[in-house]
């Protein structure tokens, strides 16, 4: 391989570790001194949600409905949504956690479960993202570019979604900050394997069915972890609060798009 294509793939490869590090700037974020409060884990969940929910119907299915139709996209959605229900509850919940917390004692298991499933939803979440930066920023340097910027930003609030339930769960930053990273390395190990195996194969139509699935889990997510979870102490009307700045924060993500 010479120079030249060497350097065509080191730019859209390095764009999706970027993309995917700001899951980390997320949880550097949250377990900040003043932020990691055990008050603010209800705006932080409900933010968190509003990005998700925001940028599954905004951007995700309506991007699959403009280029696969109503009903195919609709479909994926709601197999997206079956799937993540069935992983969820086939999932070895407490096998997950004791070995999680084999050095840390689990101060709040519904938390540390909200953690398990957020990371194991992002990691899905973020496959086909990796795969969308590379593959866009290989043929269009200045889309690939605007297109890991606005990933970026809102994979913030996902570091946050994974940090705040495992840290407050287990109170070791160490482990917080680890599952964020994992979450978000599932972009560039996208983007691997979108230039490895499915580069031949991708096209407009399959990320579409891809991005709509993806839609349907991160929904699932919302409503049956995070949702549930951010409102489950007395700190209501600063979840609210979460889901509202979680969606600005995607809109205006979305801008550079």
């Amino acid at each position: 391989m010479d120079n030249m294509n060497i350097n065509q793939l080191i730019i859209p490869f390095s764009l999706t570790i970027l993309a995917g590090l700001s899951t980390v700037v997320g949880s550097l974020i949250y377990l900040s001194h003043i932020l990691c409060k055990r008050k603010s884990i209800g705006f932080f969940l409900g933010m968190s949600a509003g990005v998700m929910i925001y940028l599954s119907f905004v951007e995700l299915l309506s991007h699959s409905i403009k280029n696969v139709g109503f009903v195919n996209a609709n479909i994926y959605f709601f197999v997206g949504v079956i799937i993540m229900a069935l992983i969820d509850y086939f999932l070895p919940h407490q096998y997950l956690e004791e070995k999680i917390c084999r050095k840390h004692t689990i101060i709040d298991r519904r938390l540390l479960s909200t953690g398990i499933v957020v990371t194991l939803g992002l990691v899905i979440h973020n496959f086909p993202e990796g795969m969308a930066v590379f593959l866009s920023s290989f043929s269009n340097i200045k889309l690939g570019i605007l297109l890991a910027l606005a990933i970026a930003i809102h994979n913030i609030p996902e570091g946050i979604a994974v940090a705040a339930p495992i840290y407050q769960a287990t109170q070791s930053k160490a482990k917080a900050i680890k599952y964020a990273f994992i979450s978000g390395m599932a972009e560039p190990l996208g983007a691997i394997i979108a230039f490895l195996l499915l580069r031949p194969y991708l096209n407009t139509n399959i990320l579409s069915y891809v991005f709509a699935l993806v839609a349907g889990v991160m929904v699932y997510i919302s409503f049956d972890e995070l949702l549930p979870t951010c409102f489950r102490d007395e700190y209501g009307h600063r979840a609210i609060i979460g889901i509202v700045i979680g969606m600005m924060i995607v809109s205006f993500s979305l801008l550079f798009l």
